[in-house]
C-alpha cells in the first residue's frame, strides 16, 4: 500500500508542474501576438477562397453524410481545421524539444527531478488546450458568417473523436522529437510526412476522387478517419452512432503511435546521455567530435 501511495503522490507532484509550463507558453504567446493573429487571418482567407471555389463545383458531386449532402465550404472548412490542428500540434510537439535546446533549458530541465514524461506533456499542454479552442471559435464565426449548416448535437461527439485522435499526433511528434534530439534536424522529414498524410486525408477533396489503391490506404489513415468522422457528426448529424465503427480503427492507431513515440523519445535521451552529447544541441552526429573538442577547450 505504501508503494501505491508513494507512486500516487509522485504522479500528483509531477502533474502539479504542468501549469508552470502552460503559464510560460501563455506569456510567450502574448509576446508574439502577430503570429497568433496571422494564423486566424490565414484560415479566414482560406474560408473566403473556398466560398468562391464552391460556386464552381456541382453540388451533386459532393459526398453525403447520413443523407445530408455536404456543401463544399462546409466540407473543406472541417478538413482545413482538422488538418491545421494536426499540423500545428505535430509541429509543436516535434519542435518543443528543439526550442528548449536552442534557448539552453533542455538539459537543465532534465537535470531537475522532473520526469521526461512531464517535460513532454508540459511542452505541449498549452497547445492541447488552446489550439482546439481557437479553431472551434473560428469555426463558429465562419459558420455564422457564411450561414453554414452544422448540427449542434454533433459538437460533443466530434470533440470526443478529436480527443481520441490527439494521441496519434502526439506520438508522431514524439518520434520526430527523438530524431531531433539525435540528429538536431527533422523539420524537413516532418513536413514531408504531414504532406503525405494530408494528401490522402480528404481534407480538400472527396476521397472518391483518389485512385482505388490510394483510397484503400486512406481508409486506414487516422487523419482521414478523424476528418470523415467529424464530418459525419457535424454535417450529417450522425452523433454518437458515427463513433464506434471509426473508433475501432482510430484508437488502436493512436495507442500504437503514442507508445512508439514515447519509446523513441526515451531511447534518444538514453543514447545521448550514454554518449555524453545531450548538451551539444548545435551539432549533428558528423560534427560532434569537433564540437566536443571545442566544448572541452572552452571549459579548460
Amino acid at each position: 500500500m505504501s508503494a501505491i501511495v508513494v507512486a500516487w503522490r509522485g504522479a500528483v507532484g509531477e502533474a502539479a508542474k504542468i501549469p508552470a509550463f502552460i503559464r510560460r507558453d501563455w506569456l510567450v504567446m502574448l509576446s508574439y501576438r502577430a503570429a497568433f493573429v496571422s494564423d486566424l487571418v490565414t484560415i479566414a482567407i482560406q474560408a473566403v477562397l473556398f466560398s468562391f471555389i464552391e460556386r464552381l463545383i456541382d453540388p451533386a458531386t459532393m459526398p453525403a453524410y447520413d443523407g445530408t449532402r455536404a456543401g463544399y465550404l462546409e466540407f473543406a472548412l472541417l478538413g482545413v481545421i482538422v488538418s491545421l490542428v494536426t499540423g500545428l500540434m505535430l509541429s509543436r510537439v516535434a519542435t518543443a524539444v528543439r526550442q528548449e535546446q536552442m534557448i539552453g533549458t533542455f538539459e537543465s530541465l532534465l537535470s531537475t527531478p522532473t520526469r521526461p514524461t512531464t517535460v513532454q506533456a508540459g511542452s505541449v499542454a498549452f497547445d492541447l488546450l488552446f489550439i482546439p479552442l481557437r479553431m472551434g471559435l473560428l469555426l463558429v464565426a465562419v459558420a455564422f458568417t457564411f450561414s453554414l449548416h452544422f448540427h449542434a448535437g454533433g459538437v460533443l461527439p466530434a470533440l470526443v473523436v478529436l480527443a481520441g485522435y490527439v494521441p496519434f499526433v502526439w506520438g508522431l511528434g514524439l518520434m520526430s522529437a527523438g530524431a531531433m534530439v539525435t540528429f538536431r534536424r527533422g523539420a524537413g522529414l516532418l513536413g514531408a510526412g504531414v504532406g503525405a498524410l494530408g494528401i490522402i486525408s480528404g481534407a480538400f477533396f472527396p476521397l472518391a476522387l483518389l485512385p482505388d489503391w490510394l483510397q484503400a490506404i486512406a481508409e486506414a489513415n487516422p487523419v482521414a478517419i478523424a476528418i470523415e468522422t467529424v464530418r459525419e457528426t457535424l454535417i450529417g448529424g450522425g452523433g454518437w452512432s458515427a463513433i464506434p465503427g471509426e473508433a475501432a480503427l482510430l484508437v488502436p492507431a493512436s495507442i500504437a503511435a503514442l507508445a512508439g513515440g514515447v519509446l523513441a523519445f526515451r531511447a534518444a535521451l538514453a543514447r545521448e546521455r550514454r554518449k555524453g552529447t545531450l548538451g551539444l544541441y548545435r551539432c549533428g552526429p558528423p560534427a560532434r567530435a569537433t564540437c566536443g573538442a571545442m566544448a572541452a577547450n572552452a571549459g579548460a
